[in-house]
């Protein structure tokens, strides 16, 4: 394996951005007056040339400028959102890095089985990688809605076109490439009841570059508030700290008088920095900068020269779970009164031993700061011969510098500071790749023959980089039971040590030390790392990196007036785990003039991430309300390979889609069923326990393996799992896209469109190894069974109005079996979510040719879906499922003002 963090990039940033500014101009020719007339026309999905998109042999959705900015957001993954019902962008609070980088999925898959394009070329990974999950994809957050001209969504698998992670379907953005003119747009709202105020700029302006070539400068501001949709925390199995509600009365005394202490009521409010409750459940607030730039100039001899980029900054910022009091341990498992150097107990307020600085326990703030950039050059034209050709290099780079605040180190004790930086994480990639393509004639063909074929070259590495605060991950004295030498040993026999013997002649110490108590104060031992999110150390840190070179090749030609044809296949060799040869088969024929079947059959791949081979990570999760520690370890390194794992392999895929295209009169329908299988799908196990009581066999011999390993301070953990080729999966569905527009006479027009997609997702076999049966349950059955979208949009004169029906289908979730019953017990509590019907409205005003007025409102009848009930999840001041895909923040008002000059 390579690391490619080793070697010097600064060759090929400065190689881009040298020819950017002698190229200057992009990746296609500007935009005539004619634009319009080639807006459904669609590049992704049929090497070669374009071709209008109900005429492709696979589904391919293609949204223009006008209907981007008919859809009332602005961050482009809730843009796409609105538009493809297969298409889910939840905000997930609470959610480590998801918090700050949205995982979006297809079809129900994660963001890694999506290959998402920027004018044809491949955007780069995100630098999060999600610790659960292994989920790591591109960020489509960081492309300004402002700067696409239109979007094509594929929806097939296309890895023998375009490489690994083309597997649920395509995503192409193409930027604007106008010449001229100056757009400023201002967006603001708030949810109803909830807070969220939000505020949006965006700007684009356009130059032309001689008589044949453009600049287009597109840039974002956007500035989101946090929500809080919570009550106070309480219920469960958690202490209540809400004196007016019934389980409060079912606390102990003890707890009771804490939560009703004068110290504790007053800074209960400080317990978390935003907010009412000490736990607010809701949408993180953030704050972001993003820049594209696309340009373009055709030389005389029609040589094309393109570049394009983009910069991108954000900062989120969102809590993680309140750190709850207990009765004498403090804080579940990690806090407690301990003895100090001259022996007194620091337990300074309310025995929750955490000192003064968090009298009423705190909950924990993470922040992210999310830095994105990258740059695309390169020439294409055509040869004598009738050859075309691209040539093109793109560098990107994601990082995600984390920090975490209002906590501590429990083991560094009253030493402990309450601000961490906790480290990055690094994604970084370099390409080069030639593209061509030229058409045949063929005898007994009735068109000719579309032959592409490509090289590729892909550099690609992820990097885990030391917290700069060392605090944040470091074993304080209290991480060890007596750290100061009070005792000669503990229960029957112990004896003070003349440094005990010290300790309790000071008259300040209260309660002297027993050594022969056990449970005495002295031999308390707490975790280390910044509670929440231990720093990255020296043993974390790291990079690895590969390369790979890749060749394809694609046939295409409608061999006849009715029938299309497409064969490809691709070949890739990867430096770290070994090649793939894939393939792919796909026609439509026309039965009558308004009719067509189409279908495909396909073989993909997806190479597992340098992320997913190479991460550590430290976690804590509360699985029972109780803080536990949990290690993640690379599967191909000897921590997970003494724990039985091996390296990671590709994941196979197949895909196959038959369905049919109809216009009815004025009625234009696509109907495509699709079945997609993943073989060795990249997942962590399930949790393997870790404990230090050799009557836990199995946690005790999970020790025992970590220790052997090196781990340090492998007794502070609760739980271990690595990434694996996990279990196998299949996911069917159908999608339904109808379009009818209607003309009303007197200038009035409504243009009618419906989107559905019905998903369903299945394990195969055996996978109790990875899955424990509530875990099966949940993968099988969280995600919504169906989606549609039903949009009307009219228009009169300079007004229109926008009328939108979002459905969000069934779905069901399981709970862990209580703490009773074993974690693989097949009994569980479920509870099932009704549909929800949300309904969106707006109405825009063109006042003039410059200016346009905006205002509308989601979800206008200010719904909310099923609260949960499953008595595990429904705590923590917890009312809504917070993972769920439905919204559950109510209605949203917002108004828009559009300049163009």
């Amino acid at each position: 394996m390579k690391n490619i963090r080793n070697r010097s990039n600064a060759w090929r940033v400065g190689s881009l951005a040298m020819a950017v500014a002698l190229a200057g101009p992009a990746a296609t020719l500007p935009l005539s007056a004619g634009a319009q007339e080639i807006e459904e026309v669609v590049v992704t999905g049929l090497r070669g040339k374009p071709r209008v998109a109900t005429d492709a042999a696979v589904p391919v959705d293609v949204f223009n400028t006008e209907t981007v900015e008919a859809v009332s957001f602005v961050e482009t993954g809730d843009v796409l959102q609105s538009l493809v019902p297969s298409f889910q962008n939840p905000r997930s609070p609470i959610a480590d890095g998801a918090t700050f980088v949205r995982q979006f999925s297809l079809r129900g898959l994660p963001p890694q089985y999506t290959l998402t394009l920027v004018n044809g070329k491949r955007r780069h990974r995100a630098a999060l990688l999600q610790p659960g999950t292994g989920n790591q994809g591109p960020d489509v957050a960081t492309i300004p809605s402002v700067a696409i001209g239109s979007i094509e969504v594929l929806r097939d698998g296309a890895s023998s076109q375009y490489g690994s992670d083309a597997i649920a379907g395509v995503i192409n953005f193409n930027l604007r490439e106008n010449t001229e003119g100056f757009e400023f747009a201002y967006d603001t709202g708030e949810q109803y009841d909830v807070g969220g105020f939000q505020q949006t700029l965006q700007t684009n302006i356009g130059f032309p570059i001689g008589d044949q070539g453009f600049i287009s400068f597109s840039g974002e501001y956007t500035d989101v508030e946090f929500t809080e949709v919570a009550n106070q925390y309480c219920g469960g199995t958690n202490p209540c700290i809400d004196p007016t509600r019934p389980e409060f009365a079912t606390m102990s005394q003890q707890l009771q008088d804490i939560v009703l202490s004068q110290p504790f009521q007053d800074a209960v409010g400080n317990a978390d920095i935003r907010g009412s409750v000490v736990q607010p459940w809701g949408q993180p607030e953030n704050e972001a900068w993003r820049f594209f730039v696309n340009t373009g100039y055709t030389l005389d001899d029609g040589t094309e020269l393109y570049g394009f980029g983009n910069f991108s900054r954000s900062l989120g910022d969102g809590p993680f779970n309140y750190r709850v009091p207990s009765s004498g341990a403090g804080i579940g498992s990690v806090f407690g009164a301990v003895r100090l150097a001259d022996g007194r107990l620091w337990e300074e307020t309310n025995n929750l031993g955490i000192g003064p600085d968090f009298p009423a326990s705190f909950t924990p703030r993470f922040e992210g700061l999310v830095t994105d950039y990258s740059a695309v050059v390169g020439a294409r034209g055509q040869l004598p011969s009738g050859l075309n050709w691209d040539v093109s290099g793109r560098y990107g780079f994601s990082e995600v510098a984390y920090r975490l605040s209002q906590t501590v180190n429990p083991s560094l004790g009253e030493l402990s500071p309450t601000d961490f930086d906790v480290g990055d994480q690094r994604n970084e990639e370099f390409q080069l790749q030639a593209d061509f393509n030229q058409d045949f004639e063929v005898d007994g063909l009735a068109n000719p023959v579309t032959l592409a074929f490509g090289l590729s070259y892909f550099d690609e590495g992820f990097e885990i980089v030391e917290a700069q605060d060392t605090a944040s991950f470091q074993v304080g004295p209290y991480a060890l039971p007596d750290p100061y030498d009070f005792c000669d040993g503990s229960g029957a026999g112990a004896t003070l040590t003349l440094a005990g013997q010290q300790a309790n002649a000071n008259p300040n110490i209260g309660t002297p030390i027993d050594c022969t108590n056990t449970s005495d104060p002295v031999f308390r031992t707490r975790g280390p790392g910044s509670n929440g999110f231990p720093g990255f150390s020296d043993v974390a840190a790291g990079q690895l990196g590969r390369d790979s070179i890749a060749a394809y090749v694609d046939v295409s030609s409608d061999v006849t007036d009715k029938l299309l044809l497409q064969a490809a296949a691709r070949y890739e060799d990867y430096s770290d785990f070994g090649d793939a040869l894939v393939g792919k088969v796909a026609g439509r024929f026309y039965i009558t003039e308004d009719f067509a079947v189409r279908g495909s059959v396909g073989t993909g791949f997806r190479a597992p991430t340098p992320g997913q081979q190479g991460t550590t990570n430290i976690r804590t999760t509360l699985p029972f309300g109780v803080p536990v520690n949990v290690g993640l370890f690379p599967a191909g390194g000897p921590v997970a390979g003494a724990l039985g794992a091996s390296p990671l392999d590709s994941e196979d895929t197949f895909n196959y889609t038959l369905g049919f295209t109809a216009n009815i009169g004025q009625l234009t329908l696509t109907v495509d069923a699709y079945w997609i299988e993943i073989e060795g799908r990249v997942n962590s196990t399930s949790p393997l326990p870790v404990s230090t009581d050799p009557a836990d066999a199995a946690g005790f011999a999970n020790l025992q393996a970590l220790q052997a390993a090196g781990v340090p301070n492998a007794e502070d953990l609760g739980e271990v799992n690595f990434y694996t080729n996990a279990f196998d999966q299949t996911n069917i569905g159908v999608d339904v896209v109808a379009t009818y527009p209607v003309e009303w006479g007197n200038g009035h027009t409504t243009d009618f469109s419906l989107a559905y997609n019905y998903n369903q997702q299945e394990l195969e076999g055996d996978v109790s190894q990875f899955f424990a049966p509530f875990s099966q349950f949940n993968f099988e059955n969280d995600l919504l069974e169906s989606n549609a979208i039903l949009t009307a949009t009219h228009r009169y004169e300079d007004f229109t109005v926008v009328a939108r029906a979002r459905y969000f289908g069934e779905y069901s979730l399981a709970q862990r079996p209580d703490s009773g019953n074993p974690t693989n017990s097949p009994v569980f509590d479920t509870q099932t979510f009704d549909p929800e019907v949300y309904f969106d409205l707006e109405g825009a005003y063109q006042i003039n040719e410059s200016i346009r007025l905006t205002i509308g409102a989601r979800n206008i009848f200010d719904e909310y879906p099923d609260e949960i009930s499953l008595d595990q999840l429904a705590t923590r001041g917890r009312i809504y499922n917070s993972g769920s895909l439905v919204p559950w923040q109510g209605g949203y008002y917002y108004g828009r003002i559009n300049l163009s000059l």
